[in-house]
């Protein structure tokens, strides 16, 4: 079977799939990563949230969040499930996110070690390095009416677990 990507608001988001893909980010970024935090943050279930991600035969493989900030959007909750990782899920899910976010402003919090990585989607650092939940981040945004992500070399992360 081949892998099918989807974007929805949680409302409409079938409920077995929304538990996989909640899920899939405690069971990376909770337990994986060692990271206790309210990964149910409430921001899920905001009017212009949407969650995409990427499945194949049922099991949820990727997801990634965007959020509206304002007028800005927030991409996070980047993440691969283990078994999946090294297919470019999460590079697929990123060029989709930018589409959601509509020629928009968008910031997001990178795991440090992942800087380069956002950065092939004409992401840049803006900001000073901070530790969240003991794992060093980097603040990045990319520019508002980029038309399309940078081409993209390959590169050493293509899928990652990182928030």
């Amino acid at each position: 079977m081949t892998v099918q990507h989807r974007t929805a608001r949680v409302a409409d988001i079938e409920p077995l799939t929304l538990y996989a893909i909640l899920r899939l980010r405690v069971d990376v970024f909770v337990v994986e990563q060692e990271a206790a935090y309210a990964e149910l943050d409430g921001r899920d279930v905001e009017p212009e949230a949407r969650l995409l991600w990427s499945e194949e035969d049922g099991d949820v493989l990727a997801t990634v969040r965007v959020l509206a900030d304002g007028a800005d959007r927030r991409i996070g909750r980047v993440v691969t499930a283990a078994h999946a990782r090294g297919r470019g899920l999460a590079a697929k899910l990123m060029d989709r996110a930018l589409v959601e976010c509509g020629g928009r402003l968008v910031r997001l919090d990178a795991q440090a070690h992942l800087e380069g990585w956002y950065a092939r989607f004409g992401f840049v650092v803006d900001g000073e390095p901070f530790f969240e939940d003991g794992i060093p981040h980097v603040p990045m945004t990319r520019p508002a009416d980029v038309d399309a992500a940078p081409p993209r070399a390959p590169g050493r992360h293509s899928d990652l677990a990182g928030r």
